[in-house]
């Protein structure tokens, strides 16, 4: 019995050295999506769910099919939607899910190099104040009434009345 539990002791250090007992990810990542943008559209908004086992915060994101990629907030102003960088990264606290949806926090992506299209996926890479930083891949989704994460209808931000960006 007493060598059952050394070879177990003995495999379970093993596997733990050797990095073969799965650990969480640091920070989880769920449901990414956008979606697709009109011929000559300058932005796209990027959706997705984020878990982090320990308090950090996503301090920046970048993508090739933009020239600038930040982490972005609407918010209502009265009766104007207003967009500003998050200054300083999105808090993510420890085992709570933050979600980026339609109307609430969200990556926006700057200076599309093309337009986004549906069936396309585009690589963005996310950075972390502690944890690693992480590539994931965002699928471009059909536009339903609601969009794929049950969010608002499209909005083109860089035409709209009453939309104000800045910094």
């Amino acid at each position: 019995m007493k060598s059952r539990i050394i070879h177990a002791v003995v495999l379970v250090t093993a596997l733990a050295t050797t990095g073969a007992l799965a650990q969480p990810a640091p920070v989880a990542v769920q449901g990414a999506w956008t979606r697709p943008t009109p011929p000559g559209a300058a932005t796209g908004v990027i959706y997705l769910t984020m878990t982090a086992v320990a308090d950090d915060r996503l301090t920046g994101a970048s993508s090739p099919v933009a020239t600038k990629t930040e982490v972005h907030e609407s918010r209502m102003d009265g009766n104007v939607m207003r967009m500003r960088p998050v200054a300083g990264g999105l808090e993510l606290p420890a085992g709570k899910p933050v979600l980026l949806q339609p109307g609430g926090f969200h990556l926006m992506m700057e200076g599309l190099k093309a337009p986004l299209k549906q069936g396309q996926t585009i690589a963005v890479h996310l950075t972390f104040q502690k944890a690693p930083p992480l590539d994931i891949t965002v699928p471009v989704q059909p536009v339903g009434p609601s969009g794929p994460a049950g969010g608002m209808a499209p909005m083109d931000h860089s035409a709209m009345p009453g939309m104000e960006m800045g910094k």
